[in-house]
């Protein structure tokens, strides 16, 4: 057998198979890329299959692919940061001298530790992205993701160019006892030469040898490990290291053994292409484990990080699917078992050493620690608690559950016995032992509720029992694993705050490598921001856990830990939101790669860190006032530090410290600290020390803010005596705020003391003193005072009770006064100006207008005393108070902002400030000044103009709340504006004044210069629109949502809990429909998750405002606090699934993306539960009522259900069984639910527990009364579905009054009894009684059939009634309908009429029976459709007024033609009033039906008025005649005109079809005459006037020949059947219809449009709908089919009685003759009258037609 060479490396070959053939070729010579190259002529070797090593000439490389070429970008850019940063790293960082007093050691150790955890975070980026590189590059060269690889290597070049300027910054800082500075640079600059090296090698066009990668991979490796022990950063010992690469080794050696026997499989393999797969196999094994050492060098040094543990699995993932592929390979290549065997072998040992690798990892993840003894038992005691919690009603779920809680809670306790009695120190052991047996009381109590709910699973109070046993073990374990449980708690949030700074820091430097190819600057501006104020917070968050790790029994490091997490997550959630909506902006792949996976990876931090600061907060109780007083005192101490440094000339300012820095920040905190003193004095004053606690921390974290400007301002002033002053009120601010808190503290120990309140108030009074001289010690706000000051004292001038004579002349005062106006409204804009300049700015500004104000005080003073009479001079005077009063409040405006630039509506106010003085001195001039009109106006627009002016210098501050989209629309709405008075100036000017024609090219000019100005702007603000776009928004909104949860005290609660928890868990059901909605679109339509992601971003905003309210009002404050946790927690959830929502958007073929989107789904349905658990907790009763309102809805729908069966005649009993059997069960029931309504009315004045038993057992009545009432109606049996619907409607009553109840009972609950619910519960109550009393009635009616009748219109006129009720209520509906949906309702108003009037007439059970149900359905209908009309937006105030008069006066006439129905049913007699109320009513529905419709006016007199007058008539007249035709042959059941029928009957039919379709054809000709008057071709138009009425008239005529044809018909059928006209008649009545139809049809199509929307809605058979020709031509022909049908009948009749009748023919010859001679003769003598008949009848139509409009005479023709 032919032996094979070994593989050395593999090569990446497409050809399939060997080839034999002569390579003398002709030769073709090509220059490489670098230049000629030599070649060599020899021999070839004899054909043979070989694999041959080696490197490719580069001149013979195929050309680079356009990933390729991308890479080749990066990689060139990479190069370029990596030389800068090795060039920067050539020397350290030149720091400013810094002091030895406190706080600038402080700031020294604190940048020590951020710039080694950045550095430390930036290494494991860059030892994860070269071993992310080392992965990717492994496999064939077309196959690899270059974009992926480009991604990796710009996480390098990122983070190293980041990290050069931490090295340098830390090695500045270093103290020789730790390492020198040098070589801290020395070993960065080693690490920046392995990355060098590495991206040379992994260039495409290298032509490097893989191992080439591996040796320079494994370089940054080393050199990354050097640098983490320069900063004594290094985590991980060297024994893990040497045992992670011994594993890594051994499984490089089961590898290699595996590659020994795949050799041997391939040897003996026949195939040659099996062979060939086996040695490739084998190959990519070897390659594959060499790849995974490789990786395990570069990651050992931070191995700590999770993003280089991921890579060190995801490279032993390769291992293990290379191994199964060569063991695959080799099971296809042969049948030679035991060489299969070894291979197996040999592979499962390659398993195992992968395996113990990365279980070696994985314990190191875990920081090496076992799970310990506590934590498992109380972990899972923790998670079967809750799922007791949330099995209420389920008793089996509960028992077992309960049966895991009793076995976790022994194996804590056998655990905790067992330490005790290993325990030496005897108080450790006897705390152990108690602390056991409470919890094994604790697991016997709970043990014994668990029986008792077993044995009694129904019982609801046998639940509870166990509930309250589980919450009391819950307890138990708490103070039993107390410190075990503590401590991890802790630590979990350590390396979750840990790995969020991380997070954070990669995040921040992926925006900063994707800035330069971000092409949307709104969205890089957003991004910009939001990593600046998360770097911000990460210093906070680094020292949180450096103190905690430090100190690991101290609460107060705990605390600062909490609290700075808890801040970190808002800024935090704020830049992933940014860097997501940025990712589709940026334009290099890789750089939007990295972006989107660093804030993929930072949401995910941010989450657990949520979860873990929420945990540790609870662990660790209220600590947050006791905190709070360490940290102030400790600020104290630093203050006074600095005093003693500034004595001694030593205080130096913080690196970035500025005096204008300093001061802004100063003055912002100054507000922050008196406002969170403010609600510290609320909350402690009411005892609540929850929010006390939380006012303490946020007033401390203020202070400390406070302090440190404090002391930068004294650093950074040269006036050593402001200086100590500042730094002097600084420490009096910290001494009263720690007495202020101390007193805070003592206070809620007596919450109604009211000796400690006072001294509350009074140390709160001086620390705001304090704080107002702190604030008044800053640069500038002096002058300010001072100027103030004397602007007081001049005003004191006006205070003199007469002037003098003024001196000067009118004209020599009023030039004064303006000069003097016009310098003081300059200064005050200098003022404004000032505010945004250097604090000396203001200062100048300041002093400047306080001269000026002097001088125009003077100037107004003088021309005061020009004033002729008394009133004049005192308007005067009074107008000076007022520039005074305004120029005061400029300056405080001004004082204000200078101190806190950012604060809320500040420079809105300073603008406003400024706008008075210039008004208030326009209001003066204006006085004084008397001109030619207009130029007041002038000189007042020019003084305004200057004002504003001054805005245009600072683009970038706002000066009003308004959103960048909502300004943007103002500036264009106002340009036009602007440009329309620019003309009218320019107009009026030239008209007003023609004298001055010099000036009128210049009017002209400036109006051109204006318009082009105000066109370029609307340019400029085009494209600024069109360019920027609004991203992120769901995933925003939602973050706002959940952030607003955490802020600060909740407003003042407008309702109860029970409100809020009504609200709150309607938008959390919602949220659930929508996540299940999302699960099938995500299958179904993808593109249809958008919009419910909005919806659910929408619901969620809702849920958490509400859910705050929620939280703040439940009781105890534990249930608050798990409402807000669980909002939370679902927001997260939304979160999630709004993202992958549309990820699934933009890929909707992305499987592994629609599961993700299931799952997420899942989780938003489970967290809802949670949601609503915890809202069931805070109000037991109020849940139960939304619980049992829930059921009596569904309940309801089936009864709706129910009444269709029924209705459809298909409502059967299963068995032979009458309603007897089933009367007693519904009275019974019936008498229980009223029993249980009592209960419930009084519940809602009792305790949340009876009010929920009451809630829960009326649900359960009503379904049981439900469902024996269903199968006492199915009992009826379907041949009387009627007085099925009746019962079931009279139950259907009972369940709604029920649920109104509920409702009314929940809104109730807690209230006081003179609460406006009180009474609406009792209108409630009153109603559920009445419908009860009505079921009884309707239950012992059925049987007696003698009053069925009877007692259905009864419960139909109380049912209407109700509806009634609820119609006039105020309530809006929740959604509008059209006016043309309320006028369809009418129609069903109409049939329940006529049926009435029939079942009036007739006084038979089943019509009345039929009557009642129609009018139920159809009132209620028409209620609904004209209360949601009118309350449609285009409705206004008036016509929704009337409408609804107009819709109660409706149903208040229908009720009484029911009742009238109801009398006659009652006397048996028919009742004359019948008829008048059926008018009654239906007029009322002609008047409410166009009321809605429209408000326009329209001429009686119009002849297209009294065309649709005429047209109307017309279908009431053949209505009439119809119910003629019904009244002479009643039946139970239509039928219709065929040959089945006897020929009365098919005359009958046939005439009713004739009359429907012709009723039908004459409102269709109606509404189309209504549709040319809107479309304007016909009308009151003077041009057209003549034609429109010839038009109208000859409308009308045709309606009124179709109106009488068919009368005629209807009366010729009716003699005809009875025998009184011949058919004959009849016939000709018929074809009469067929001509005048054929006519109306005609004159419908004169002025018709053929394409109108009419045409399209023919199919639409309803007779008020809006049809036009093509529907008049569908019922014409309905018409013709008619008439055809009953000319058939008809003469089949005629035909036939010929036929029966009996001829008696003579016999004789003679008397035949003469006889068949006498009937020719009568023959001919009909045939003379036929001929006269018809020309009489062409006469008749020969005068009509001379009547018709010119259009029908050409249409006919």
């Amino acid at each position: 057998m032919k032996q094979l060479p070994t593989i050395l490396q593999q090569q990446f070959n497409r050809t399939g198979k060997v080839e034999h053939g002569s390579v003398a070729l002709p030769a073709v010579m090509r220059s490489g890329s670098s230049g000629p190259e030599t070649f060599n002529i020899g021999i070839m070797p004899s054909p043979q299959q070989q694999v041959t090593t080696g490197q490719m000439h580069r001149g013979h490389m195929p050309p680079l692919t356009s990933a390729q070429q991308a890479l080749m970008g990066t990689i060139n850019t990479s190069m370029h940061a990596v030389q800068q940063a090795q060039a920067d790293l050539s020397e350290v960082d030149n720091l400013p001298p810094l002091g030895q007093d406190m706080a600038s050691r402080v700031w020294v150790q604190n940048k020590v530790d951020e710039s080694k955890h950045e550095i430390h975070s930036q290494v494991d980026a860059i030892t994860a992205g070269t071993a992310s590189v080392v992965n990717l590059t492994a496999g064939d060269p077309v196959d690899t993701d270059y974009t992926a690889v480009g991604c990796a290597i710009t996480t390098i070049s990122s983070n190293l160019t980041e990290m050069s300027k931490g090295v340098k910054l830390l090695a500045a800082l270093m103290d020789d006892e730790v390492g020198s500075g040098e070589d801290l640079l020395k070993a960065a600059r080693t690490l920046a030469s392995a990355v060098s090296d590495l991206l040379k090698a992994v260039q495409p066009t290298s032509g490097e040898p893989r191992q080439t990668v591996l040796t320079a991979a494994g370089s940054i490796g080393q050199a990354s490990g050097e640098l983490l022990r320069q900063i004594g950063e290094n985590e991980t010992d060297e024994r893990f290291q040497d045992v992670l690469m011994s594993l890594a080794k051994a499984v490089a050696n089961a590898a290699a053994m595996l590659v020994l026997k795949a050799k041997n499989v391939a040897q003996v393999a026949e195939d040659t292409v099996l062979q060939n797969r086996v040695i490739a196999a084998a190959t990519q094994c070897a390659l594959s484990t060499s790849q995974l050492v490789a990786c395990a060098k570069v990651v050992s040094p931070t191995i700590s990080s999770p993003v280089c543990q991921e890579q060190l699995i995801e490279a032993g993932k390769l291992v293990d699917r290379s191994v199964e592929n060569c063991v695959r390979a080799c099971q296809a290549a042969t049948d030679d078992t035991e060489l299969l065997k070894q291979v197996g072998a040999a592979a499962s040992i390659v398993s195992q050493a992968l395996n113990d690798l990365l279980q070696h990892v994985r314990q190191f993840a875990s920081r090496g620690e076992p799970i310990g003894r506590y934590d498992q038992a109380t972990d899972t005691i923790m998670c079967v608690t809750e799922s007791i919690f949330s099995s209420m009603g389920d008793a089996g779920e509960m028992v077992r559950q309960a049966r895991v809680l009793a076995q976790a809670t022994s194996d804590l306790v056998n655990a905790m016995r067992s330490d005790a009695e290993a325990e030496i120190d005897m108080e450790n052991s006897k705390k152990l032992l108690a602390a056991a047996k409470l919890l094994a009381d604790s697991t016997a109590r709970m043990v014994e509720a668990a029986k008792g709910a077993a044995a009694n699973p129904e019982n609801e109070d046998q639940q509870q029992r166990l509930r309250e046993a589980a919450e009391g073990l819950r307890v138990a374990t708490n103070a039993a694993a107390q410190n075990a449980i503590k401590k991890k708690i802790v630590n979990r949030l350590e390396i979750a705050a840990k790995q969020a700074a991380a997070a954070a820091t990669q995040t921040i430097a992926a925006s900063q490598n994707a800035a330069v190819s971000n092409k949307n600057t709104a969205a890089h501006q957003q991004l910009v921001q939001s990593c600046k104020n998360v770097a911000d917070h990460i210093p906070q968050l680094v020292q949180g856990v450096r103190g905690s790790q430090a100190q690991a029994e101290d609460l107060s490091a705990q605390l600062a830990l909490i609290n700075s997490s808890q801040n970190f997550l808002q800024p935090g959630s704020k830049m992933v939101a940014s860097a997501k909506a940025a990712v589709p902006t940026v334009t290099d792949q890789a750089a939007a790669m990295q972006l989107s996976q660093c804030a993929k990876n930072l949401a995910t931090s941010l989450a657990e860190l949520r979860t873990a600061s929420q945990k540790a907060h609870e662990a660790c109780g209220p600590m947050e006032i006791d905190s709070a007083l360490n940290t102030v005192q400790t600020l104290k101490n630093e203050l006074q530090d600095a005093k003693m440094a500034a004595v001694d000339g030593q205080l130096k300012p913080l690196p970035g410290e500025t005096l204008e820095k300093c001061t802004q920040d100063l003055g912002s905190t100054s507000k922050a600290v008196g406002s969170s003193m403010a609600q510290l004095l609320t909350c402690a004053a009411q005892g609540n020390e929850h929010y006390t606690g939380v006012a303490a921390r946020e007033t401390a974290q203020a202070l400390k803010t406070l302090a440190q400007a404090a002391r930068g301002v004294a650093a950074s002033t040269s006036d050593p005596v402001a200086a100590h002053a500042m730094l002097d009120s600084a420490r009096d601010v910290m001494e009263g705020s720690a007495m202020l808190i101390q007193e805070a503290k003592q206070a809620l120990a007596a919450p109604g003391d009211a000796d400690s309140q006072q001294r509350l108030a009074q140390v709160a009074k001086a620390v705001s003193h304090s704080l107002n001289n702190c604030v008044n010690c800053l640069p500038g706000q002096k002058d300010v005072d001072v100027a103030l000051k004397s602007i007081g004292e001049s005003s004191k001038k006006l205070l003199v009770d007469s002037l003098p004579p003024s001196s000067k002349s009118f004209q020599e005062a009023q030039s004064e006064l303006n000069q003097a106006a016009a310098d003081l409204n300059q200064s005050a804009g200098e003022v404004v100006h000032a505010t945004r300049g250097q604090s000396g700015e203001l200062a100048a500004a300041s002093g400047k207008f306080s001269d000026d104000f002097d001088e125009f005080l003077d100037a107004g003073i003088e021309m005061a005393g020009q004033a002729q009479t008394k009133e004049d001079q005192i308007q005067v005077i009074g107008n000076l108070k007022s520039i005074s009063m305004a120029s005061s409040k400029l300056l405080l405006a001004a004082k204000s902002l200078s101190v806190d630039p950012g604060a809320p509506n500040a420079k809105n106010l300073l603008a406003a400030a400024a706008r008075a003085v210039t008004e208030s001195i326009n209001q003066l001039i204006t006085l004084c000044t008397q001109q030619a009109p207009g130029q007041k106006e002038c000189d007042n627009a020019l003084r305004e103009l200057e004002t504003v002016k001054g805005m245009l210098d600072n683009p970038n501050e706002p000066v009003s709340d308004l959103s960048y989209f909502d300004c943007i629309e103002g500036v264009m709405e106002n340009s036009k504006v602007l440009g329309e008075s620019m003309a009218g100036i320019s107009q009026n000017a030239k008209t007003g004044d023609l004298l001055a024609s010099h000036t009128h090219d210049a009017i002209t000019e400036a109006a051109q210069l204006m318009k082009e100005a105000v066109d370029d702007i609307m340019v400029t603000l085009n494209e600024a629109a069109s360019e920027v776009g609004m991203v992120g928004g769901m995933v925003d909104a939602i973050a706002e949502a959940m952030t607003k949860l955490d802020e600060g005290t909740p407003p003042d609660p407008k309702g109860t809990f029970v409100d809020y928890q009504t609200t709150v868990v309607k938008y959390s059901k919602a949220i659930a429909v929508t996540a299940q909605e999302m699960m099938t679109k995500s299958v179904t339509n993808p593109e249809e998750l958008g919009g419910l992601a909005s919806q659910m971003a929408n619901d969620y905003g809702h849920l958490a405002l509400q859910g705050r309210m929620a939280a703040a009002t439940a009781e105890p404050e534990e249930i608050g606090f798990q409402i807000k946790t669980r909002v939370q927690e679902l927001g997260h959830g939304c979160i999630f699934l709004v993202q992958k929502a549309g990820a699934l958007q933009i890929c909707p073929t992305d499987s592994y993306t629609k599961r993700e989107l299931i799952e997420c789904a899942r989780a938003v349905t489970e967290k809802v539960s949670l949601v609503l658990s915890a809202l069931q907790a805070g109000n037991k009763g109020t849940q139960a009522c939304i619980t049992a309102a829930s059921a009596v809805s569904g309940i309801i729908a089936d009864l709706d259900t129910t009444i269709m069966f029924a209705t459809a005649g298909t409502l059967n009993a299963e068995n032979n069984e009458s309603f007897a059997d089933h009367r007693e069960n519904i009275l019974k029931t019936a008498k229980a639910l009223v029993e249980d309504t009592k209960l419930l009315v009084s519940g809602a004045a009792s305790s949340q527990d009876k009010l929920a038993q009451a809630a829960q057992s009326s649900a359960n009545t009503i379904t049981q009364l439900a469902e024996v009432v269903k199968l006492g109606a199915a009992s009826l049996g379907s041949d009387d579905p009627e007085t099925q619907v009746v019962l079931i409607n009279a139950i259907k009553d009972v369940a709604k009054a029920l649920s109104d109840l509920i409702g009314a009972t929940k809104g109730a609950a807690s209230k006081p009894a003179d609460d406006p619910s009180m009474y609406q519960l009792k209108g409630a109550a009153k109603v559920m009684v009445t419908n009860v009393t009505s079921l009884l009635k309707t239950v012992k009616a059925v049987e007696d059939e003698a009053t069925r009748g009877t007692r259905a219109l009864e419960a139909t006129i109380e049912y209407i009634k109700q509806e009634l009720t609820v119609f006039q209520s105020s309530e809006v509906p929740e959604k509008t309908s059209s006016p043309e949906e309320s006028i369809r309702m009418t129609k069903g108003i109409t049939m329940a009429t006529a049926k009435a009037v029939a079942a009036g007439n007739s006084c038979r059970q089943e019509d009345v029976i039929a009557t009642a149900n129609l009018s139920r359905k159809a009132v209620a209908d028409m209620l609904t459709a004209c209360k949601q009309a009118s309350y449609h937006p285009d409705v206004s105030e008036e016509i929704r007024e009337r409408a609804l008069r107009f819709g109660t006066e409706c149903t208040l006439g229908y009720l009484e033609l029911l009742e009238h129905v109801l009398l006659v049913r009652s006397h048996l007699h028919v009742y004359t009033g019948l008829l008048p109320s059926r008018l009654t009513v239906t007029l009322k529905l002609l008047s409410l039906s166009p009321l809605i419709s429209g408000t326009e006016w329209v001429d009686p007199e119009d002849p297209t008025v009294i065309a649709e007058t005429e047209l109307l008539g017309a279908a009431a007249s053949i209505e009439a005649a119809a119910k003629k035709l019904e009244q002479l042959k009643p039946r139970a059941k239509p039928k219709q005109a065929d040959e089945t029928l006897d020929f009365e009957e098919q005359i009958l039919e046939a005439a009713k079809s004739i009359a429907a379709a012709t009723s039908a054809l004459v409102k269709s000709a109606s509404a189309a005459q209504r549709e040319l008057v809107a479309q304007g071709k016909v009308g009151a138009i003077p041009a057209n006037a003549a034609d429109d009425g010839q038009w109208s008239q000859g409308l009308i005529s045709a309606a009124r020949m179709v109106a009488a044809a068919t009368s005629n018909l209807c009366e010729a059928a009716n003699a005809s059947v009875q025998g009184h006209a011949s058919e004959e008649k009849l016939i000709s009545s018929a074809k009469q219809v067929a001509a005048s139809t054929a006519q109306l049809l005609v004159a419908c199509k004169v002025k018709a449009d053929h394409d109108s929307e009419a045409m399209r809605r023919l199919q639409v058979l309803v007779f008020l709908c809006i049809a036009l020709i093509s529907f008049s031509k569908a019922a014409g022909n309905a018409v013709k089919r008619a008439s055809d049908n009953l000319v058939r009948a008809a003469q089949k009749a005629a035909f036939g009685k010929a036929e029966d009748d009996d001829v008696v023919v003579k016999t004789k010859f003679v008397g035949g003759i003469a006889q068949i001679i006498a009937a020719q003769e009568e023959m001919l003598k009909k045939e003379r009258e036929l001929e006269e008949a018809r020309k009489k009848l062409a006469q008749i139509r020969q005068q009509q037609y001379k009547f018709l409009p010119t259009e029908l005479r050409e249409d006919e023709g």
